[in-house]
């Protein structure tokens, strides 16, 4: 149990489920953007994060025009105990798919674009061919759009799916570790920590100027000391950016909410996480990968400027 939290409180003690806090609840989504934004995404064919993932922050981002586009379809072949995302045989590649995103992200007038995935491991390649595709395709229509990759683990095959997708030049590489190592048994059956660790270190090696970035969800059981540790793991993996938020159960199948971490304790470790050289930090209960990634890169990149620019002048 987290130190720096309270225990949760069940809403009904025969079913064991955790009551949400006030600091965690929004809104239903009714704005006309949020409208405008889900007609684009049907009308393209394309699936977003955002619905599949049932993210707490659909209504105010979509009300923004702001969507995680994400590719090789709507079926995932794993099933780890925390996503909502379907599981189960996934159909062919969309051939028009990139162009599809290119083109909802220009009628979108995006800036900075977020592109995810389910994980394909019926492919050869894991679907990386599909995301360099699609950053092309981007790139072509969009030129001045950053653009920023939230990808699978591409297990045992990761290197050569790392290194084709480093190749087209995402701005910014990002692929969550989730939780911490001793969680990933019961919450992320289907994947490795270290390989994950792996796959972020990879990105630096082979491109030093791409942002990385890693997320990990606070309430499913972790101590504050594991926590830490992820950190510590990150960035020596050089991570710049880390993201903190907290898992909300998606159905009552999904793994249960084990506390509700207060605002106070996701502020103290966005502290320590500050404290330890993370070019940016965002750590609150709502917090989600590509939430507010735009203004976020913006923060990133001044970042690493105001660094650059102080060790030029230390020299």
């Amino acid at each position: 149990m987290n130190e720096m939290s309270p225990l949760p409180r069940p809403a009904n003690p025969s079913e064991g489920r955790v009551r949400k806090p006030d600091w965690i609840r929004v809104k239903a989504p009714t704005s006309e953007g949020f409208a405008a934004t889900r007609a684009l995404m049907r009308s393209k064919s394309l699936t977003t994060v955002c619905e599949e993932a049932a993210c707490p922050n659909i209504g105010e981002c979509w009300s923004k025009k702001h969507a995680t586009v994400m590719i090789l379809g709507d079926t995932c072949t794993r099933a780890c105990a925390f996503c909502n995302v379907k599981t189960g045989m996934p159909r062919a590649v969309d051939p028009m798919e990139p162009e599809n995103v290119a083109d909802a992200a220009a009628q979108m007038g995006l800036s900075h674009i977020v592109v995810t995935s389910v994980d394909r491991d019926d492919l050869p390649d894991g679907g990386a061919k599909q995301f360099v595709k699609v950053i092309e395709a981007i790139r072509r229509s969009n030129p001045t759009t950053t653009i920023e990759i939230l990808t699978p683990d591409f297990r045992n095959k990761h290197e050569q799916a790392v290194e084709m997708i480093v190749a087209a030049r995402p701005d910014v590489y990002n692929h969550n570790l989730e939780t911490v190592p001793r969680l990933y048994p019961t919450i992320r059956p289907g994947a490795r920590y270290y390989a994950s660790l792996r796959l972020l270190e990879t990105v630096k090696k082979l491109d030093p100027s791409i942002f990385t970035k890693s997320g990990i969800m606070l309430g499913l059981g972790e101590e504050r000391l594991e926590v830490h540790q992820v950190m510590d793991d990150m960035r020596s993996a050089d991570v710049d950016f880390l993201t903190m938020g907290q898992y909300l159960q998606p159905t009552p199948r999904h793994t249960k909410v084990i506390e509700f971490v207060t605002p106070q304790a996701f502020g103290s470790y966005g502290a320590i996480a500050r404290a330890k050289g993370f070019l940016l930090v965002a750590s609150s209960p709502l917090t989600r990968s590509s939430y507010h990634a735009g203004d976020d890169f913006a923060k990133m990149r001044d970042a690493r400027a105001a660094k650059l620019a102080k060790v030029t002048a230390a020299v």
